[in-house]
């Protein structure tokens, strides 16, 4: 016999399972820098890094982890996600985006968990004075690569491997690469960050590409003092380097064009 149909007075959930728990898990990237203390002034080293917690209670107790956390029944995943990302870091205005839903069977021992995936891209400066939140044992930044030869917690490893390739492809083709920058910076820093998250890449004619080319003409310009001259640097060249910034134009990028 089929079942009736449903109307708004016959309606329950309960005919329904519902998963247990919906987090929000979050890739937190940053670019740290180190000087390298050289003869000559030098761009410094730069290494791509993620911000990890190490969990203090069951499920995998003592091992490390992304932060993150259950949604509440009041609240998006979306506030959910910057929410916790504000518990982490102390902040709240950064690029925070949504890239993945994980819900592999088994995934987590507390039941049917349905985890929201988000990356957020965090200049280092911000987490310079993080500690960890109640429910964490400690919290520190790894190398991108040393954290995924990690056994982490949950599936949080294949959560990190597309998080990554989510970054990778969008330095490539947006303009991301500002939330790793100061607001001026020299086209070689430029060049630096995005070698940084993407190490094969490799344009030799980088400064005319990106400061000519018609697709992405506009995207960066050069920054003038209040006389309206060019402002230069040479905080890590020997020779004083033109300044840029970022404009808002978006790059509108097409496979045929």
């Amino acid at each position: 016999m089929n079942d009736p149909v449903e109307h708004e007075h016959n309606y329950t959930s309960a005919k329904y399972r519902t998963p247990d728990g919906a987090p929000a898990d979050i890739v937190i990237f940053t670019i740290t820098s180190t000087d390298r203390h050289a003869a000559m002034k030098s761009l410094p080293l730069r290494e791509l890094q993620i911000l990890l917690i190490q969990r203090k209670q069951w499920p995998y107790e003592g091992q490390w982890a992304l932060p993150g956390g259950f949604s509440k029944e009041s609240e998006t995943i979306h506030d959910s996600a910057k929410r916790e990302l504000m518990e982490e870091t102390g902040i709240a205005d950064v690029h925070i985006e949504y890239f993945n839903v994980y819900s592999t069977p088994g995934r987590d021992p507390r039941g049917w968990i349905i985890s929201h995936a988000y990356f957020a891209l965090v200049n280092e400066a911000f987490l310079e004075k993080r500690k960890a939140a109640d429910d964490a044992a400690d919290v520190r930044l790894f190398p991108i690569e040393e954290a995924l030869s990690m056994d982490l917690a949950f599936d949080h490893r294949v959560i990190v491997q597309d998080a990554l390739a989510q970054i990778r492809m969008k330095m490539l083709t947006t303009t991301i690469a500002k939330q790793f920058l100061p607001e001026e910076f020299t086209i070689s820093e430029l060049y630096q960050v995005i070698q940084t998250v993407v190490p094969e890449f490799e344009e030799r004619n980088f400064i005319r590409k990106i400061t000519s080319t018609q697709s992405r003409k506009g995207i960066i310009e050069e920054a003038k003092d209040h006389s309206g001259q060019p402002k230069m640097s040479n905080r890590y060249s020997q020779r004083a380097a033109q300044l840029y910034r970022f404009t808002d134009i978006v790059p509108q990028l097409s496979i045929y064009s």
